[in-house]
């Protein structure tokens, strides 16, 4: 009863904080000189950040910090795709940073999530599946899908389905290795890999639809 009302505590207090942690983020690098850098981006992500198909994920309010690592990554390889290991080869920190400052302070669009999967959608992420040994995503993406900005968890509601499931297998697969920069081992593989083809197009389809 401690463990499950210690694990409570630390939920809501990382949601409590999780705006202000944003921000503070945010206010490391410089949205002008982002907006400013993002020409490049552009043709992929949309102009303010949120794409207009599922093949490229939405930036527009998305957590800087999250932003930034994944950036991070891309460049030193620890994730791999061959479109992004070219825009990000000449960036430093500072554009990182600002590039991130400058997305994360867009408005991300809403999406819509299917009625026919919603309820299943709605069942895993916010109570996971205990027969399957599936957490409940609210854990470290937060009911309404802001995710965590100190813990570099990407916020998830509006994010495109299609996207989303796409991520959901490749951790599965192994293409997305699930290890942030120092090489420590993150949860998603073992999730994903808990997770039938139906459970992960419900819960993308879900969040799509969550604000």
């Amino acid at each position: 009863m401690k463990k499950l009302t210690f694990a409570l505590c630390v939920l809501l207090t990382s949601n409590a904080y999780a705006s202000e942690e944003h921000k503070a983020v945010a206010a490391a690098g410089n949205a002008e000189a982002g907006k400013a850098k993002s020409a490049l981006c552009a043709a992929c992500h949309g102009v303010d950040g949120n794409s207009a198909t599922g093949m490229w994920p939405k930036l527009a309010g998305q957590n800087a910090s999250y932003i930034a690592q994944e950036l991070q990554k891309f460049k030193s390889g620890a994730r791999e795709n061959a479109s992004m290991t070219g825009m990000v080869a000449n960036l430093t920190p500072e554009d990182m940073a600002d590039l991130a400052a400058y997305f994360s302070s867009q408005t991300r669009t809403q999406g819509a999530a299917s009625e026919a999967l919603v309820e299943a959608g709605q069942k895993i992420y916010r109570g996971g599946n205990k027969a399957k040994g599936i957490p409940a995503c609210t854990a470290c993406h937060s009911p309404q899908g802001n995710g965590n900005p100190a813990a570099k968890y990407p916020a998830l509601g509006g994010q495109h389905a299609e996207y989303v499931k796409k991520q959901l297998e490749d951790y599965r697969s192994g293409v997305r290795s699930g290890k942030v920069l120092e090489g420590t081992p993150v949860i998603m593989r073992e999730i994903a890999s808990k997770m039938s083809d139906d459970d992960m197009k419900a819960v993308a389809d879900y969040v799509a639809g969550l604000h």
